[in-house]
């Protein structure tokens, strides 16, 4: 393999000119040409060997190929799928609780949901679990009965009544009753004297 050196030339694929020509080397970053001018169109890009050339040792047998995927073979795992019902072998299905978003659950608890059937708790982040039941995972809340006290009480909307947009509406709601001007006094006629 030639050795490189910034100014010196190398055939790369030009990208203004989309051919194989003759380049000059602008920068390098270690071993590895980064940067270089077209001599033809002299346009300045990133390094792009010429198709069909690299930079790395040619291992062209086909031996060292199918080692390589040999090996890779041999170090990815076999999945092991687990049934639900060998999930739940070693569990206490028979005492499982009613779920209830108030109650508090913990990670292999096994759950009795009214919907989804039988399940068991495979994470607990905050106030949700993850649940897996034999069709599904469901993430759930738990946790939420807290006191009266913590939640915040409902108010209901203000009764206020409601009119045309155009017309400001009385400050105290409906049941003020907006006073009515009264009825404008004549001012009293002049003496005649």
């Amino acid at each position: 393999m030639a050795t490189h050196k910034v100014g010196g030339e190398v055939d790369a694929q030009c990208t203004r000119c989309k051919m194989t020509l003759a380049h000059t080397i602008l920068a390098m970053v270690g071993p590895k040409i980064a940067r270089v001018r077209c001599n033809t169109c002299n346009g300045d890009h990133a390094y792009r060997a010429a198709p069909g050339v690299t930079d790395r040792p040619s291992t062209s047998s086909s031996a060292a190929r199918a080692a390589r995927a040999a090996s890779a073979a041999a170090t990815k795992a076999e999945k092991v799928i687990i049934s639900f019902e060998e999930q739940l072998a070693g569990k206490d299905v028979a005492n499982a609780p009613k779920y209830s978003p108030k109650d508090t659950y913990q990670v292999d608890q096994v759950i009795q949901h009214p919907t989804f059937g039988t399940g068991f708790v495979t994470a607990v982040r905050g106030d949700k679990v993850d649940i897996t039941f034999r069709t599904d995972t469901k993430t759930l809340v738990h946790g939420r009965g807290g006191a009266p006290a913590d939640r915040p009480a409902f108010s209901p909307p203000n009764a206020r009544s409601t009119g045309p947009a155009d017309k400001p509406q009385p400050l105290g709601g409906a049941t003020e009753v907006a006073a009515e001007p009264a009825a404008e006094e004549e001012p009293p006629a002049p003496a005649e004297g």
